[in-house]
């Protein structure tokens, strides 16, 4: 008999835990595994759509007044399509969504699995609903420990790397220094002008501040570079749109070399024309860009934070790991590599590499399916 399963997301968007799980959802499918999608209206229903996965809609606790989610709203909600579809399994795509998932579906007589894809501070209330799951599943070994020395059961955690289409994601020529030329034409800029980009959402976190400030030495340094930033800001902090701000003024204050592309749905196609894919996050459970830069076969540096030295070991050679907030450091790493064509394509080839043999999608398809034939079947 097939294996329901209904993974229950808390957002409309599409971001690096939403495409890690669309990933791997046409694989599970392909495994015999019924899945559905509990999802509120919008580019993540439609997302699910688009892979053959029946989309179940809900508010998440939430109305059209109200931007916070009301827990009791939402787990009555939850409890009440659980009963209607009396799925085998639940999956929470979450750390928010594992601590409404672990009651609910408790309460309704159903297994439950949450991914930890963040490392954040718990309180006492949200590591007891955690513990509500049957397994819970860290991106990292990093984020793993974290929580576990936060008090969640470490028995019952696991860690489960995320994974990439290798075909979607790949170098697009067979030398990393070989580019089509398009993005450069896209934004007038001459052939040779060495590309350094960045993508991610637009927070704090992600440390575009820290970017800017290292792009600004990068450009006074080198004439024939310019940055490219791909980003969406979903956040209405202070701190957000201020730094929303600084990227729309970019362009003017960096001398028409600094290009902010908001978001785009065509990062496949504009990761393989980069140079060197720049990452200057304060924390990263296990950043989904570097994963797709990797395969996409991109010189990468990186800040060396959270799961980021997980996915590039030391003396790898996949990857240059500079410390966080420290815009002089990751200059100076953006510039050896603009400088040496022969170490980008020596990196590119090396991430290639280490994607391939740890990130890929069918082996987090195959890892996923065994934890939930563990849960739903042996319970534990």
């Amino acid at each position: 008999m097939a294996l329901e399963v209904v993974v229950v997301c808390e957002y409309p968007t599409v971001l690096g835990g939403e495409r890690s799980m669309l990933a791997v959802a046409p694989r599970l499918k392909a495994a015999g595994i019924v899945l559905r999608a509990i999802v509120p209206a919008g580019k993540l229903a439609e997302a699910w759509a688009r892979v053959g996965v029946d989309v179940v809609l809900w508010s998440a606790g939430r109305d059209d007044a109200a931007r916070q989610r009301d827990r009791s709203r939402a787990t009555d909600e939850l409890v009440g399509i659980l009963g209607r579809l009396g799925p085998q399994l639940v999956h929470a795509n979450s750390l928010s969504m594992g601590r409404l998932v672990g009651p609910a579906a408790r309460s309704c007589g159903i297994p439950s699995i949450a991914h930890l894809r963040d490392i954040v501070g718990l309180s006492r209330a949200a590591i007891r609903d955690l513990n509500e799951n049957v397994r819970l599943l860290a991106v990292s070994e990093a984020v793993r420990r974290f929580h576990v020395a936060a008090g969640v059961d470490g028995e019952r955690t696991h860690v489960l790397y995320n994974g990439v289409d290798l075909e979607v994601f790949r170098p697009a020529a067979k030398s990393p220094i070989a580019k089509s030329g398009w993005l450069h034409s896209e934004l007038g800029l001459p052939v040779e002008t060495l590309l350094v980009g960045a993508v991610g959402q637009v927070s704090l976190r992600k440390g575009w501040d820290v970017l800017l400030a290292a792009a600004k030495l990068v450009l006074g340094a080198m004439n024939d570079a310019a940055f490219v930033l791909v980003g969406a800001c979903y956040s209405d902090k202070a701190e957000t749109r201020a730094m929303e701000s600084r990227l729309d003024e970019a362009n003017s204050e960096f001398g028409g070399r600094v290009f902010w592309l908001r978001e785009r749905d065509d990062v496949p196609r504009i990761l393989p024309e980069l140079d060197v894919l720049a990452h200057a996050a304060r924390q990263e459970p296990l950043g989904r860009v570097l994963l797709e830069a990797a395969a996409s076969g991109v010189a990468i540096v990186a800040t060396d934070v959270g799961g980021t030295s997980e996915i590039f070991p030391p003396g790898s050679q996949t990857a240059i790991l500079v410390s966080p907030d420290d815009p002089a450091a990751l200059a100076r790493a953006i510039l050896e590599l603009l400088s040496d064509a022969g170490r980008r394509v020596a990196l590119a080839n090396g991430a290639r590499e280490r994607a391939v043999a740890a990130f890929g999608a069918d082996a987090a398809a195959d890892a996923l399916l065994r934890h939930y034939l563990e849960v739903a079947v042996g319970g534990s």
